[in-house]
């Protein structure tokens, strides 16, 4: 969900990347759909493998997983408590959806210098 919000929203300042600690490797249809209620296409994503190398070569990692992460991240981390909808009704999909959606747009609006997402204040 995350990456696909930054691809959609911030694709001009971000290159976003998403990868697990236990990847699947396949998004289930339920995220894929929930998704689709926004207009976000993330159909052609699969998930990966949390590699560290990978990680120490980018600027910010969000880490929604709950569990910590390997020793030896050298990159900022960021920490963000997200519930795993797996499994869950429809409505734990969406309410994940938006708060996903809510946190990656403040932090695009972070990288343009904003101070805070004008839209939240609407």
């Amino acid at each position: 969900m995350a990456e696909g919000f930054a691809h959609e929203y911030g694709a001009d300042i971000v290159a976003a990347e998403s990868a697990g600690l236990a990847p699947a490797g396949m998004v289930v249809e339920e995220t894929v759909r929930t998704m689709a209620e926004k207009s976000v296409d993330i159909s052609g994503q699969y998930s990966k493998a949390f590699r560290l190398d990978e990680a120490n070569e980018c600027d910010l990692v969000v880490n929604m997983s709950g569990l910590g992460l390997p020793h030896g991240i050298r990159s900022p981390v960021v920490e963000w408590k997200v519930r795993d909808p797996i499994g869950e009704s429809e409505e734990v999909y969406a309410q994940v959806r938006d708060q996903v959606e809510a946190l990656v747009t403040d932090l695009i609006w972070k990288f343009r210098g904003k101070r805070s997402n004008p839209a939240k204040n609407a």
